[in-house]
């Protein structure tokens, strides 16, 4: 499926830089915003293209559920490699986004040259885990539709909790949350959240894989140890930051990153 033929398409921006492209891929009730401390440092080694989940920055947020599968996520992918020109590309997953890149990768292996991921509790989640947020989904989705954006600012992975980051960061990333669609977040929840582990692939992953780590998200660190245990084809770095490790350690992370680019092109 191209581009052309979805009815419903990814809001995505390409940046300057040299090389191979790279989708970046921000987390849930996030944005874009939140690569500005990566884009000149990895557009040295690539052509980073940063991507909007939908209803989130300037995605549109369609009604039916199904768009929010990994499955669509990852034609919508496929139809920005496409729309791009691009045989091979690398891509790169934040929290929520991680899942979708990775099963991407998985799904998409012969145009994947290799693939990034940072700190996701949502692509590494245990039985236990699925099972709670699927047994919540629903009412959190229908509180958000009832509530629109006061009830999405109560969600305690909303930017507005996030103080410890860089100044221009935390104010990027406010602005966007003004444009949060209830309806795209609602059938986030629904869709997509549940959805996104890939405890059952990572053994198959195909492609070089590397995971930058902020070990300190205490709640990430048991399933870190579970990806270096059993994911297949995986480096893995860490760095002294917690959940928004390439925010919070961008030189590290920039770094890791445009090492780990080189070393595959």
């Amino acid at each position: 499926m191209t581009q052309s033929t979805l009815q419903y398409q990814l809001a995505y921006k390409v940046h300057p830089g040299d090389g191979p492209f790279l989708l970046l891929l921000h987390g849930f009730i996030s944005s874009s915003a939140q690569w500005l401390d990566n884009l000149q440092a990895l557009g040295k080694v690539c052509r980073p293209v940063t991507v909007d989940l939908w209803g989130h920055g300037d995605s549109p947020a369609p009604e039916d559920l199904h768009y929010y599968s990994p499955a669509a996520y990852g034609r919508q992918f496929n139809a920005i490699r496409e729309a791009l020109g691009a045989q091979k590309w690398f891509v790169c997953g934040y929290s929520l986004g991680a899942g979708l890149t990775i099963r991407y990768t998985y799904d998409y292996a012969d145009h994947v040259i290799g693939h990034i991921f940072t700190n996701s509790n949502s692509a590494l989640a245990d039985e236990a885990q699925i099972r709670e947020w699927q047994t919540t989904a629903l009412k959190g989705s229908e509180n958000i539709r009832q509530g629109g954006l006061a009830a999405i600012e109560k969600i305690p992975v909303h930017p507005r909790r996030a103080r410890t980051l860089p100044t221009h960061i935390y104010n990027a990333l406010m602005k966007d949350a003004a444009k949060f669609s209830p309806t795209g977040v609602a059938n986030t929840l629904l869709g997509t959240n549940p959805n996104t582990c890939i405890r059952d692939i990572a053994s198959l992953n195909p492609r070089p894989v590397l995971l930058c780590a902020g070990d300190k998200e205490r709640r990430f660190r048991t399933n870190k140890l579970w990806a270096v245990e059993n994911m297949a084809n995986l480096t893995c770095v860490s760095f002294d930051a917690g959940h928004g490790v390439n925010m919070e350690a961008a030189g590290g992370f920039n770094m890791a990153v445009t090492q780990f680019i080189q070393s595959l092109t």
